[in-house]
């Protein structure tokens, strides 16, 4: 059992904590290149000050809020911004779409750390080539962009191999950082006194101004912090908290104030605090274990990427993609080929852009604090469903971190101008195609239903003696429906048009849970229908983080029912797709239309989503107006 918990917290190193725990190669470097922060570096009570906050912040968001509150309110053991979207929208509450459109808010917002998280991780570690010798600053944006087409490029072959070396990696990242800082904290001692939250109080009652701007950076520190949240389905909760309180934590504080005490008390001007807190002889290694843990924080945050976009096309928010599982044994080991080449676009243009970790910082911490204060949100809601407290006693609970990420918002609004609109325009353009994708789709399934007539009336009257007798096929088929209780389209064609019907016919509907996983055994649900005419209809439950596969879902179940016991890899499978066209007079936009459209035709179909045998299945397309 110890075996496995040191494993566990060991991985969670590695995977949880690579994006937080580079946020000392930034964060810092960011804060006193500030206007207002830049006369003020000798200054003890803006230095200590600043340092208080950002020590604070880090404590009440990642320590009390994350782990003390937000990772028990999970979905079935899974986190993530998502799973609190499930959990409201499959409660009671009144006005749930509001909360749900607040969750697919915050979700385009992180879409919009995923697509910074690389750019400035990697920078910010390339730029150390700049502190080893001034004449390499010219080779920063250049090997930039080959790290990141290298790592994007490796996406692929999926990271299980990689991740072996994550965590011992990122435990020799975080001594390193630790010693860095404590060698400067026991040559200037004093710089201890920014633990104190008096320091940040003296500080924001001298300078209030420069205080509330300086949060603009402070945010910064606290990046990833979602990841703790949204990765507890591969760990759990202990292993996270106790990486983080045993080894996280202690090593990211002793960074800052050694690189607090650098800036105040070193004698000389300090450009980049980070690397400098270590003698030049040996910061060509830490610049080389700096680049490996960029290239773990921003791997963390595409895989992050890949697996809320399943859980998005299980929920029905996005079109259906290609989704490549690249582990037999990791559940999580995804890659999604579509969401891969457009960060890695994404990615790139920021690096040409911007071409600096410090003007990217802006558009880091807006889409930062945006996302945490979504999460706060979403907590005091969910705290009624999950918890059973009342409105007011969840506000009490969640009012202080709602005020601390609202200031930090707030703070950033001014560098909109300055690369903050990037994740704004991002998430708005999200937001629109999520808007676009829901509100058709609603449409498409009103017109849908219109077409399937009630399967117990229709298999009544494959019961009448009058109508014309059928051919009967051999061998098995099975007919994916839509809508449970429904005719499939394809089904009714057969019989309707083609009066053919095979001897023994499956119907088969597949649901998503609200909750992330279901087990194997209780996915299928059977109705043998009165087993009229061969005719028997399964129900399949998928979680929204569980992989379709109906093939082996109804291999699972085949000596279940005599009906069943067939080799699911042999039947031949008919699908009901739509082929959306304009016409129809229904309550939605020109562009959504639009736009929907596009989606519509670009999105993956179901045969391929479902895994069905391609030699196996025929698709049966009904033009649907929109």
């Amino acid at each position: 059992r110890t075996a496995v918990g040191t494993g566990l917290v060991l991985g969670a190193l590695g995977v949880v904590f690579g994006d937080i725990g580079t946020s000392p190669l930034y964060a810092l470097k960011t804060a006193f290149s500030l206007p207002h922060m830049r006369e003020y570096a000798t200054d003890a009570v803006v230095v200590h000050g600043l340092l208080s906050l950002l020590i604070w912040t880090v404590t009440l968001i990642v320590s009390v809020k994350y782990i003390g509150m937000v990772m028990k309110a999970n979905n079935h053991g899974e986190g993530g911004i998502m799973a609190l979207v499930s959990i409201i929208s499959s409660s009671r509450l009144r006005k749930r779409w509001i909360y749900v459109a607040l969750g697919l808010a915050g979700v385009a917002l992180f879409y919009g750390d995923s697509v910074v998280t690389p750019a400035i991780s990697v920078l910010s570690a390339a730029e150390g080539l700049g502190v080893i010798s001034p004449g390499l600053d010219h080779l920063v944006v250049p090997v930039t962009i080959a790290l990141l087409v290298l790592l994007f490029g490796v996406q692929r072959y999926g990271t299980e191999l990689i991740g072996r070396l994550f965590g011992p990696v990122m435990v020799l990242w975080f001594a390193v950082m630790a010693v860095g800082g404590l060698w400067r904290i026991v040559q200037h001692p004093a710089i201890l006194q920014a633990l104190s939250p008096a320091e940040a109080v003296f500080f924001v009652a001298q300078h209030p101004l420069m205080a509330f701007l300086s949060m603009s950076a402070v945010v910064l520190a606290v990046t990833g912090a979602e990841a703790l949240y949204a990765d507890m389905g591969h760990f759990g909760r202990p292993p996270i908290a106790r990486a983080w309180f045993l080894c996280v934590f202690p090593a990211l504080m002793l960074c800052y104030l050694g690189q607090g005490a650098l800036v105040l008390y070193g004698g000389n001007p300090v450009s980049n605090p980070f690397f400098e807190l270590f003698p030049a002889v040996v910061r060509p290694a830490i610049l080389v274990l700096a680049t490996a843990a960029t290239l773990i924080a921003s791997q963390s945050v595409i895989s992050g990427a890949f697996s809320l976009t399943r859980q998005a096309i299980q929920l029905g928010f996005v079109p259906r993609m290609r989704i490549v599982q690249t582990s037999d044994h990791s559940f999580g080991q995804i890659y999604i080929p579509l969401v891969n080449g457009l960060l890695l676009v994404g990615v790139l243009g920021l690096v040409l852009t911007f071409g600096s970790s410090e003007r990217l910082a802006g558009a880091f911490g807006l889409a930062v604090s945006g996302t945490l204060l979504v999460d706060s949100i979403l907590l005091m809601i969910a705290m009624r469903p999950v918890w059973k407290r009342s409105l007011p006693k969840a506000a009490l609970y969640c009012g202080g971190f709602i005020i601390l990420e609202a200031i930090l918002l707030l703070a950033n609004l001014p560098k909109i101008p300055h690369g903050g609109w990037v994740p704004l325009a991002l998430a708005a353009l999200l937001l629109l195609c999520f808007n676009a994708w829901i509100r058709g789709q609603r449409i498409i399934s009103r017109e849908r239903r219109a077409l399937e007539p009630p399967l117990d009336k229709f298999i009544a009257k494959l019961q009448d003696k009058r109508r014309k007798p059928l051919v009967r096929l051999p061998g098995h088929a099975i007919y994916i429906g839509h809508h449970p209780g429904k005719t499939p389209t394809a089904l009714r064609t057969a019989i309707e048009d083609m009066h053919e019907l095979h001897e023994k016919t499956v119907i088969v509907y597949v649901t998503t849970s609200s909750a992330a996983h279901v087990p194997v055994e209780d996915r299928v649900a059977i109705d043998s229908l009165g087993y009229a005419d061969g005719i028997s209809q399964v129900t399949i439950t998928y979680g929204f983080h569980d992989t379709p596969n109906i093939p082996r879902s109804l291999e699972s179940i085949r000596y279940r029912s005599p009906e069943l016991n067939f080799d699911p890899y042999k039947a031949h499978y008919f699908v009901s797709l739509s082929r959306v066209v304009t016409g129809g007079n229904h309550a939605i936009y020109g562009w959504q239309r639009a736009l929907y459209m596009t989606m519509s035709r670009n999105s993956l179909s179901s045969s391929d989503y479902y895994h069905l045998p391609a030699d196996r299945t025929l698709e049966v397309r009904t033009l649907l107006p929109i």
